[in-house]
């Protein structure tokens, strides 16, 4: 079963919870914990998105952070006005997104959930971002998740990453030359490259068509 938390829920449940619950313990965990900034592609084109509303679009459109962690794109998003959604495994993760995200004034709707074990809703989310995750299964659920016209963000590790001695090492977290671009054929590719450094990753926005 799914668990939402957007209100920070403290129960056993998903993924890998802490049983950590008092405030100090938390805060040390916290402190803790490696802060990795947002994605620049991802922000770069969230602004452009932004302006898109600007220009007319729908407003109230609703994103899904994809895999979300500790909430860098899902808060982001939540500020710049989206209704938005994020999905983890790791319950403690999706949890502390979302009480971040309250005390920010701007809530998500959080839940923890194995994507390799249960759907994503159909037809729902003008915009959905996924980084550092790669299930190559969920692709068509990725896809089919967007409302027509929606746009996705995804950015990733290649295998070239191997060489530089750091990060995923598993076939199955790395993809292969060109291969991102072929899980959106049908879409409008907006944007797409493959990067060596600081990182080796492939970026790509693409817009389902109406």
């Amino acid at each position: 079963m799914t668990r939402d938390v957007a209100a920070a829920q403290t129960e056993n449940g998903c993924g890998h919870e802490t049983d950590e619950t008092d405030d100090d313990t938390r805060e040390q965990r916290l402190s803790q914990r490696p802060i990795i900034p947002p994605s620049p592609f991802v922000m770069d084109w969230i602004a452009r998105d932004i302006a898109d509303v600007a220009r007319g679009a729908p407003a109230g459109r609703r994103a899904l952070d994809v895999a979300m962690g500790h909430g860098r794109h899902a808060l982001p998003l939540a500020r710049a006005g989206y209704r938005t959604f994020g999905v983890d495994v790791k319950f403690d993760a999706v949890r502390d997104a979302a009480r971040a995200a309250l005390d920010a004034g701007t809530p998500i709707r959080a839940w923890c959930a194995d994507l390799t074990e249960h759907p994503l809703p159909a037809a729902r989310f003008e915009l959905v971002v996924v980084t550092r995750y790669l299930q190559r299964d969920l692709f068509p659920a990725l896809r089919d998740s967007l409302v027509p016209a929606g746009l996705v963000l995804y950015e990733t590790f290649t295998a070239r990453q191997l060489s530089l001695g750091v990060g995923p090492t598993s076939p199955d977290h790395l993809l292969q030359e060109g291969e991102l671009r072929t899980y959106f054929n049908g879409f409008e590719i907006l944007f797409y490259e493959e990067v060596l450094l600081p990182a080796a990753l492939a970026r790509l926005a693409a817009r389902k068509r109406s």
